[in-house]
């Protein structure tokens, strides 16, 4: 499937999200909605149903097809609108042979009482494990972010188990609730409330909600100019023989209300040329943009283009996993964004690793198996 992005006008502004009561909730949703959702233009990762911002749901679905690698699972879940896949990870249990799962609970004869507290304990261990491993034509109840591998849409698991639904109790209660959800809740537009809307619509809510406006726009046309061009790398000068960016800034400049004042102790060009630069400076402090180390020339590279940082942190990503050190969880951000620091780069910031981090992981080339854990596929 592919990603659809939406379109700013249709989305509310990023920073009014937390007024939606569904933003922070699981979203009981039918997989054909998920499916068919659009990702934010604003922030990735983030989709929309009906204007509500969506980043996790809950979906309850039989098992239809399976695959297992080392640390996760892979079910296709359908709920009869759709199916969709999940990547459920592994317990750190699965990591365990039989042997040493004995090993840990070994059965100490009973007590006086009768009760043998390690027997029952290696027991809720084994209960455990099963409801976690399930087979085709199962139920499986999934919770987590939603995500698009690959041009796939899914759901990375953050809990997930098999639900014993023998008189289907289980199931028609979900669908007596659903569509009550989607009546009193998910097909009502979120409703910005009044005067909000007007009060943000000057700032930029991609990461620069403080900005003046000036600065904010500049900075929105110079991100879009980036991407649609594919910019590799640029010199701050280059930007001023873009016609579009310049008409924006002296536009603005002219007519803001220290016209007067700005005349008198700058010339255009030499205003326009310090928007420009304040402008980069938000986008480094995004990430979106950084200096090589060692460059004499002023040159930025673009984050999202630079297709030999990307590489360079793949590999130290497939290397160090395989280590020792590193098998059980994948490296730590801290540990890649070192080592990508000495080999690439000490420019590197935490921000620009972030998204390299967030668009190898998109390609399925690496998963996060914590919030700061990465490894190799």
């Amino acid at each position: 499937m592919q990603r659809e992005k939406g379109s700013s006008e249709e989305e509310p502004p990023s920073l009014l999200w937390g007024l939606d009561p569904i933003f922070s909730t699981f979203a009981r949703l039918y997989i054909k909605d998920i499916l068919q959702m659009k990702e934010s233009c604003q922030v990735p990762g983030i989709f929309f149903y009906c204007s509500h911002p969506i980043c996790k749901v809950d979906v309850l679905g039989t098992v239809v097809y399976k695959r297992e690698r080392e640390d996760f699972f892979c079910y296709g879940v359908d709920d009869g609108t759709g199916v969709i896949n999940c990547l459920c990870w592994k317990d750190e249990q699965w990591k365990e042979d039989s042997e040493a799962l004995k090993s840990v609970a070994k059965p100490q004869g009973p007590t006086l009482s009768g009760f043998n507290l390690a027997e029952q304990f290696q027991k809720l261990q084994l209960a455990q494990r099963r409801s976690s491993y399930l087979e085709i034509g199962d139920l499986l109840r999934v919770r987590g972010p939603v995500k698009t591998s690959r041009q796939q849409r899914e759901i990375s698991a953050s809990a997930y188990y098999k639900v014993e639904d023998p008189v289907l109790a289980v199931q028609i209660s979900r669908m007596m609730e659903v569509p009550q959800l989607y009546r009193r809740f998910y097909d009502k537009p979120f409703q910005v409330p009044h005067g909000l809307q007007e009060r943000s619509s000057d700032c930029d809510l991609e990461g620069v909600t403080s900005l003046p406006s000036l600065l904010g726009q500049v900075c929105l046309s110079l991100k879009d100019f980036l991407r649609k061009e594919a910019v590799q790398s640029f010199h701050p000068n280059d930007l001023e023989t873009v016609n579009s960016l310049v008409s924006l800034a002296s536009h603005d400049l002219q007519n803001g209300p220290d016209q007067q004042q700005a005349a008198r102790s700058l010339s255009t060009s030499k205003q326009i040329h310090s928007v420009f630069r304040e402008a980069i400076q938000v986008l480094q402090e995004e990430g979106l943009l950084f200096r090589k180390a060692g460059s004499q020339e002023e040159v930025y590279q673009v984050t999202e283009q630079d297709k030999e940082l990307h590489r360079v942190t793949k590999e130290i990503i497939c290397e160090d996993s395989r280590r020792e050190k590193y098998a059980e969880k994948g490296c730590h951000f801290l540990h890649i964004l070192s080592c990508v620091r000495q080999s690439y780069s000490r420019n590197i910031s935490e921000a620009a690793m972030r998204l390299v981090l967030s668009a190898l992981e998109c390609n399925s080339d690496i998963i996060s198996t914590t919030d700061s854990h990465y490894t190799a596929l």
